[in-house]
């Protein structure tokens, strides 16, 4: 494991990029934004690729703020309707950076932040910071940390914590843009997902849910089975297994010319699927070059009181883990 400077803001600040290396993968992350800026794993032939959409320097992130590359989301990851949510009878306005609503923690989230880092253990990255009370609208100071670590076989875990001194919503989440063919290979639409959810939150035109669930069956939004991405994917999966206190597998994707395959484990009671249809046409990526697999709560929870609770209140701790593992077939 190692340390080493990545760039410097236009402020000045320093920003550092961490390699961890075990289990034949190697994982770069960027101090600037919790960036996973890259996964390096072998294919069925041993040839080594990253599969994690990013820039080979900082001005790429910050020339690209949009697609949130490899970035560690919050408060809020996801929507909330309104850009407001009503907590013990006090309204909260936040900023409103997606049309009416508030994405991803507004207008500068933990995404645009550069985090404290220290090593955890011999291969891992642990990153914190704290977010003032009334940061982008939300209440209480938010003490919150991120540890990124690879196990001996390579997966790599990021487990989140954080406490607040008020009560305040929290969704954190990691939106890295996996193709596991290799980063700029071309389209990810190819590989195969399967995801262990018998239903999703449907949504209006604007991202926001309905509040209602809807089945999966027999319909585009099916991946129980494994079968092909396809475009047009962006929902909220209600994962069958719920919120659990350790990390249970929920999701594949698999890369069949390579033989690369990446799985997902979490705590987390929901799974965003995202094609990436939205790539603006200054990116060296297009359309369907990568797929997210966010885990999180469930947008709009904070509005939604039949949704899983995205509350914290003073005293209590937020804590959830996922897990991506490499393999290959």
């Amino acid at each position: 494991m190692r340390s080493e400077l990545f760039g410097t803001l236009p402020d000045g600040t320093s920003v550092h990029r961490w390699t961890l290396e075990r289990g034949g993968v190697r994982v770069r992350v960027l101090t600037y934004g919790g960036i996973v800026q890259s996964a390096q794993v072998p294919d069925r032939s041993g040839l080594v690729a990253s599969v994690a959409l990013g820039f080979e320097g900082l001005d790429g992130y910050l020339g690209h703020p949009g697609p949130y590359f490899g970035a560690l989301v919050g408060r809020y990851a996801n929507r909330i309707a309104g850009g407001a949510f009503t907590l013990d009878g006090r309204t909260h306005r936040l900023a409103r950076n997606d049309g009416p609503n508030s994405l991803h923690g507004g207008e500068r989230g933990f995404d645009k932040h550069v985090w404290d880092a220290e090593p955890a253990g011999d291969h891992g990255v642990r990153l914190s910071r704290v977010s003032p009370d009334g940061e982008e609208g939300y209440p209480g100071r938010l003490a919150v940390a991120a540890t990124y670590a690879l196990d001996a076989a390579g997966a790599l875990t990021i487990a989140y914590e954080a406490t607040s001194d008020a009560p305040t919503v929290v969704n954190l989440t990691n939106h890295t843009y996996w193709n596991l063919a290799g980063a700029g290979s071309g389209s990810a639409l190819g590989h195969e997902v399967r995801i262990a959810a018998s239903r999703i939150t449907p949504t209006d035109g604007a991202g926001i849910p309905t509040g209602v669930y809807e089945d999966v069956a027999g319909t585009r939004f099916d991946f129980r089975s494994a079968r092909p991405a396809g475009p047009g994917l962006d929902h909220n999966y209600v994962l069958d297994k719920g919120v659990t206190a350790r990390p249970v597998p929920v999701a594949a994707l698999s890369d069949p010319v390579s033989g690369r395959t990446l799985s997902v484990a979490t705590t987390e009671p929901g799974l965003q699927l995202y094609t990436a249809d939205h790539f603006a046409a200054d990116l060296p990526f297009a359309p369907g070059d990568g797929i997210a697999l966010e885990t999180q709560h469930f947008p709009d929870s904070p509005n939604r009181p039949g949704f899983p609770s995205a509350t914290l209140r003073p005293g209590e701790v937020y804590a959830s883990q996922t897990v991506y593992g490499f393999s290959v077939r």
